[in-house]
């Protein structure tokens, strides 16, 4: 099944975190990031062991540092908002480069920032690591409902599908001389949006149609289940583990 098809945020590479089981790197995840949420956002230093270990990972993965970093702009909307928030927020104020800035709303935006990091960075290294395919067969396997599995994957694969199909447009556009420069110039993106939500429609009616001609019944047909080694299981576990022990000594030894 793997490398049925390579989307653009999987990085080929051959590291045991590469091959490791779908399901077991999925759980390492979550229990990684639900640590790193657990984390009080005063305990300083446990963000930095978090991140530590993330960077270890990434540098076992060797996986380049600028591709992670470029699929890591998917968290830009997050950074502006927290980096309003020492200027908007109430409380206590302390002087930062002549602006009077809230201790609440620093404190906020830190936790934002650090937790969303981290969660994005590990989101990626996984996504970075596993085929779709892959992914899925491990949602599968972790007894995600298939309905949900089946979305994931046709929005997934028909991402690149629409950028194509938008791509041409735009070169069509541009090949005939539309090049705007003032917002009253829009109109013909707007209706390009139009065409080309039209055109997505249309090509998945045509695809379930003949997913349909072929003997879909609503369901995904059942994958092929195999049992992930033990020894995976813990090297996979070793991650959230350390986590979760850093988050209970900061609890305890505060």
């Amino acid at each position: 099944m793997s490398g049925s098809h390579v989307h653009a945020l999987h990085a080929h590479g051959h590291s045991a975190v590469h091959r490791m089981a779908p399901q077991a790197k999925l759980v390492a995840l979550i229990g990684f990031v639900v640590a790193v949420v657990a984390t009080p956002r005063e305990a300083v230093g446990a963000f930095g062991i978090h991140a530590f270990l993330l960077f270890a990972v990434i540098v076992y993965t060797e996986l380049p540092f600028g591709f992670v970093a470029r699929r890591m702009l998917i968290e830009a909307p997050f950074v502006a908002f927290a980096v309003f928030l020492p200027l908007l927020g109430g409380g206590p104020k302390v002087d930062i480069l002549g602006l009077g800035m809230s201790v609440e709303g620093l404190w906020g935006a830190w936790n934002i920032l650090v937790k969303g990091t981290l969660g994005v960075a590990a989101s990626v290294t996984v996504v970075a690591t596993t085929e779709v395919p892959d992914l899925l067969a491990g949602m599968d396997r972790l007894r995600v409902p298939r309905l949900f599995t089946a979305i994931t994957g046709f929005m997934i694969r028909y991402i690149d599908v629409i950028g194509s199909e938008l791509r041409r447009m735009r070169t069509a556009m541009t090949a005939r001389g539309h090049d705007p420069r003032w917002l009253w110039q829009v109109g013909p993106i707007a209706t390009a949006s139009g065409a080309l939500f039209v055109r997505s429609y249309e090509r998945g009616e045509r695809v379930h149609q003949a997913m349909v001609a072929r003997g879909y019944t609503g369901r995904m047909p059942e994958l092929e289940r195999q049992p992930v080694p033990a020894l995976e299981w813990a090297v996979a576990a070793a991650l959230p583990i350390t986590a979760w022990l850093t988050v209970l000594l900061t609890l305890v030894i505060p």
